[in-house]
């Protein structure tokens, strides 16, 4: 007679084991492939000709501007101004963006009171702003974090109100009739089924930071990644506005890495 197999040890009989963690390898293989093919474009397009000269750098002279720039000191200042500049307005605008969508998403009252007045800001972007922040605050970093945080906060708060209004009123419903206080259903109904929108909103909301970053520091700033793309505008240095916007993209790639890997961390059932 055939005896049943014992489950291993650690594992419950009946009971789906904890899954593996997301593969590297599907992924990055298509990613490298997809580089390694922009680059190859790119370098044809500039060899062609079809560009006049020197409107177009070649992948290695971007990269020799890109090392130069790393070696003078430059881009360690401009990359610590912009990261500084974005990461406190991204956190003040995720702060208060995130807290105002829990309450209009929980608060039909309130969100009947709101939501028209953000609707009318959302279309009116951050670098239309520019002149109003810097007549109201100067040319200061003041004026540029309250930009990037008007920003992120229309960005983040879309997001959370939609995810906080999609919770299914019958969840807080049976909580309330099991007694639980309000602290309770909020952080054990509430947030959890929030919580997917709430890392859509902060990875949505750290995107809209670099672009809004962009426009804060064409209103007066003497550093930062966008100051130094206007400068070398001015004298056509091309090659190294390309190294700039390199490392603008590789920046926004980063930071939505690291939020999705806290996502897969702390928010595994709503992560992607």
């Amino acid at each position: 007679m055939l005896s049943t197999p014992s489950p291993p040890p650690g594992r419950t009989p009946g009971r789906p084991g904890p899954s593996p963690g997301p593969s590297i390898g599907p992924t990055l293989v298509p990613a490298v492939g997809a580089a390694l093919a922009v680059l190859a474009a790119w370098s044809l397009l500039a060899w062609s000709g079809a560009v006049a000269p020197g409107l177009l750098p070649t992948p290695a002279e971007t990269a020799a501007a890109l090392v130069d720039g790393a070696r003078s000191g430059l881009l360690a200042s401009d990359l610590a101004a912009s990261l500084s500049r974005a990461g406190q307005g991204f956190a003040l605008g995720a702060l208060v963006g995130g807290a105002l969508g829990f309450a209009t998403g929980y608060l039909p009252r309130l969100s009947a009171a709101v939501t028209p007045v953000v609707s009318f800001l959302r279309p009116i972007p951050a670098i239309a702003l520019v002149p109003l922040a810097t007549a109201w605050f100067g040319i200061g970093e003041g004026a540029k974090r309250l930009l990037i945080a008007y920003a992120v906060l229309l960005a983040v708060w879309l997001y959370v109100h939609d995810g906080v209004s999609r919770v299914p009123a019958s969840h807080l419903r049976a909580a309330r009739s099991l007694g639980a206080p309000l602290h309770r259903r909020f952080t054990e109904v509430l947030l959890p089924a929030a919580a997917p929108a709430v890392l859509a909103a902060l990875r949505y909301g750290a995107s809209v930071a670099l672009l809004a970053l962009v426009a804060a520091e064409l209103g007066g700033a003497d550093s930062g990644l966008a100051y130094r793309l206007q400068v070398d505008g001015q004298f056509l240095r091309v090659d190294r506005m390309f190294a700039g916007l390199l490392v603008l993209g590789l920046l926004g790639v980063a930071v939505d890495l690291v939020l999705a890997g806290i996502g897969r961390r702390f928010v595994h059932w709503g992560a992607s």
